[in-house]
Parts: structure tokens; C-alpha cells; sequence
């Protein structure tokens, strides 16, 4: 058993440990609520857009465009996939970064040529140390480096326009993208979805609001291709501040864990310690009960 300097000894690391804890805690709190505060403040913008689209494709069903239709039938096995990886730049978020990098190797797994795009220096390290020269066909874009701390219209722009451009010019012909968004304040979902080419199906069925069809200019498939990309842009941008949100709502929850459990080990400490002083108290006053009884025996 340990002596009574040493238990004091921890008990005094695990209350430096709780101080730094509560820190992060706060921080991420923080910059939680700035996060969703942010999506709130943008999300009309791009809902409007949506509607947009439903609104043209209502009137024109068979209009499609280079965004709606594949470009080129090929097989599963040609196609060639860019995938968008969203993990965190920092550790200490439970299973977050885990459960992103697991989603992306299921679907690395599957056929088609794969291009990896990481965010986050997590998922980044992990990638070029268990895929660099690998012999399954992954190729990871080492030029697409850009952070996810405090996700911005800016960033999320020039990351838009870096994949639409890929898109467009036929050097992909999927592109998807892996994050998490938060279900409810205690649980997080790893989501995996394609976001090129868009699906009709994930559009609300919107009835015209008249029996008259507008007329678009200079065609309906050239308007759409026109709102496409601002629309892409805000989904981009949803996924940076969703994953961004859960990052720090994840971290959030690791370190009122830890906290919680150095309390506990505290407790424990705590008990140990009056147990170890107990018996110094009972061992020193043993020895000078001996001592007297020994000097009455002179």
C-alpha cells in the first residue's frame, strides 16, 4: 500500500488533470454554440435553394443536366469515386474520429476507383500511414489540406469548387462525403451519402403552383445548372459545421467522463488516504505506548 505522501501526491495530479478537463469543456462548449448558431444563420439561404430546385423539377421532370445525370454509363468497377472525409484535427473525442475512419474504409472497400479527400489532421495521419503506396487503387489527394476548426462560407467554397470542378471535367464520376451529425444532444450519427450525381428522388415532390409552365431561360437544364452549384456549396458547408458540432459535442462528453472519473478516483484516493493516516496515527501511537512501558521496566 502506498503511504500517505504518495496518495497526496495523486490526489494532487488528478485535481491539476480535472482543472485542464473542465477547460476543454467549457471551450468546447463554447465553440459548439457558435457552430450551430452559424448553420441557423445560413441554412434559409440554401433550403431556398432547394426549393428552387424542386420548383423547376416539378415543371420539367425529365429536365437532368450534367449534375442530375451520370455522364457516361460504366461499370461499378470503372467508376471513379472521390470520397470526402471529414474527421477532427485534435483527439480527445471518444469514438468520433474512430467512427468516421471505419465508415470511410467500408466504402473504400467497395468497388470503383477511390480518391480520398481528408479534412482533419486525424484522419489525414491515419490514411497516409495505413494507405500510402497501398495496392488497392486509393489514391489520397495530398493538395486538398485544409482545416475543420471554425468552418466558414470561404473554405467551404473553395472546397465546393475544387470537387464540382473534379466533377465536371469527367475526372469523377461520384462523389461522396463521410461526417457526422448530431441525432439528438447525447448521440451522434456517422453519415455516409453521395452528393454527386444528385438524385431526383431526394427532392420534395413540389406540385405546381399553377397549370401554367414557366418558361426558363435560356433552357430549364442550364437554370439548374446554374443553382446546382450554390446548392452543393451549402451542403458542403452544413457538413464542415455539423461535423464541426459534433466534434466538440463529442469532446464535450469525453471530458465530463474523465472529470466524472477523476472524481471518482478522488473518492477512492480520499478513502485510501484516512485509511494510510489512521494507521501511521495507530502505528505511532503503538510505538509509544511500547516506548513508555519499556522505560518503566528500568
Amino acid at each position: 500500500m502506498s503511504n500517505s505522501k504518495e496518495i497526496k501526491e495523486r490526489m494532487a495530479g488528478i485535481r491539476e488533470t480535472m482543472k485542464i478537463t473542465n477547460a476543454m469543456y467549457l471551450i468546447s462548449s463554447s465553440k459548439m454554440k457558435q457552430a450551430k448558431q452559424k448553420l441557423a444563420e445560413t441554412e434559409p439561404f440554401f433550403f431556398a435553394m432547394q426549393r428552387e430546385i424542386s420548383k423547376i423539377l416539378s415543371y420539367w421532370p425529365e429536365t437532368g443536366g450534367i449534375y442530375f445525370n451520370g455522364r457516361r454509363r460504366v461499370s461499378e468497377e470503372e467508376k471513379k469515386i472521390g470520397i470526402v472525409v471529414i474527421t477532427a484535427d485534435k483527439g480527445l473525442a471518444g469514438s468520433y474520429n474512430h467512427n468516421v475512419i471505419k465508415a470511410a474504409e467500408e466504402l473504400i472497400a467497395g468497388p470503383g476507383s477511390d480518391r480520398l479527400f481528408v479534412l482533419g489532421e486525424i484522419g489525414r495521419h491515419y490514411f497516409d500511414t495505413h494507405y500510402n503506396n497501398d495496392e488497392s487503387g486509393l489514391t489520397i489527394d495530398t493538395d486538398f489540406r485544409y482545416t475543420v476548426q471554425d468552418p466558414n462560407l470561404s473554405r467551404a467554397r473553395r472546397i465546393a469548387g475544387r470537387l464540382l470542378e473534379l466533377y465536371t471535367t469527367g475526372e469523377l464520376d461520384e462523389i461522396h462525403v463521410i461526417y457526422t451529425k448530431m441525432e439528438n444532444p447525447v448521440k451522434a450519427e456517422t453519415i455516409s451519402t453521395m452528393l454527386l450525381p444528385l438524385q431526383k428522388s431526394g427532392f420534395d415532390e413540389h406540385q405546381p403552383e399553377s397549370q401554367r409552365i414557366p418558361t426558363f431561360y435560356p433552357s430549364a437544364e442550364d437554370v439548374l445548372n446554374s443553382i446546382v452549384p450554390n446548392y452543393f456549396l451549402g451542403i458542403i458547408y452544413g457538413c464542415l459545421v455539423e461535423s464541426y458540432y459534433s466534434e466538440h459535442n463529442a469532446r464535450m462528453m469525453a471530458m465530463q467522463n474523465a472529470t466524472d472519473s477523476a472524481k471518482d478516483m478522488l473518492d477512492e484516493l480520499s478513502m485510501t488516504y484516512n485509511r494510510v493516516r489512521q494507521a501511521d496515527i495507530t502505528q505511532e501511537l503503538t510505538e509509544v505506548c511500547a516506548g513508555a512501558k519499556a522505560q518503566q521496566r528500568k
